[in-house]
């Protein structure tokens, strides 16, 4: 079996990297390179890619509950309000990742995130532009798409978004799709993003 592949429990290849976890599993099969539609799950994939950084996607995916909570269930029209105290309510969250700069920063790309609803209609058309369906050939961390999409983010503004870090948001939101050839749960994704309301 290719290495970007793993047999699990129940037969299916699967993409490697989500082994054997039940929750990272469920994530891989039923979230990961689908389309997401609504912007405040937009606006949730960003900033939870963004404190991710430096740490292993499973710590995010179990803290994730506690994550909507503390955000107002990321509804960026409320977060975008946030001020001192609710940074300083943040920082004594032991349910999330206790990161100032990245707990100011999901503020104030929330402040960015209405600009472009404002000059977009959507976070989803706005994202829609930066749709990728280049080949790469095995992992890579960055692709020119995620450069791209990087630079006109951090050119209006916003933070904690490397390209490294929008290439897994773009993978995670169905802008690609980089589930491994033979991956079981490749055919699905594509076809979620080429149907009506797709990406």
């Amino acid at each position: 079996m290719p290495a970007r592949l793993r047999k699990s429990a129940d037969g299916r290849a699967r993409c490697s990297w989500c082994g054997d976890d039940p929750l990272y599993v469920a994530y891989h099969d039923r979230e990961w390179g689908r389309p997401v539609r609504e912007d405040c799950r937009l606006y949730e994939k960003i900033c939870l890619e963004g404190f991710q950084s430096g740490l292993a996607w499973i710590t995010i995916l179990r803290k994730r509950r506690a994550f909507r909570a503390a955000f107002a269930d990321f509804d960026f029209e409320r977060v975008a309000r946030f001020g001192a105290r609710d940074v300083s309510r943040l920082l004594g969250d032991a349910g999330i990742v206790r990161h100032r700069g990245k707990i100011e920063s999901a503020v104030n790309n929330a402040q960015r995130a209405l600009e472009l609803v404002e000059e977009f209609g959507s976070l989803r058309a706005f994202f829609a532009q930066h749709r990728s369906d280049a080949a790469i050939r095995g992992w890579v961390p960055l692709t020119p798409a995620s450069k791209a999409l990087s630079k006109e983010l951090k050119h209006r503004g916003w933070t904690f978004v490397g390209p490294t870090t929008m290439h897994a948001f773009q993978q995670a939101v169905g802008l690609r799709n980089d589930h491994a050839q033979g991956c079981a749960f490749r055919a699905a994704a594509e076809k979620a993003r080429a149907g009506r309301g797709g990406w």
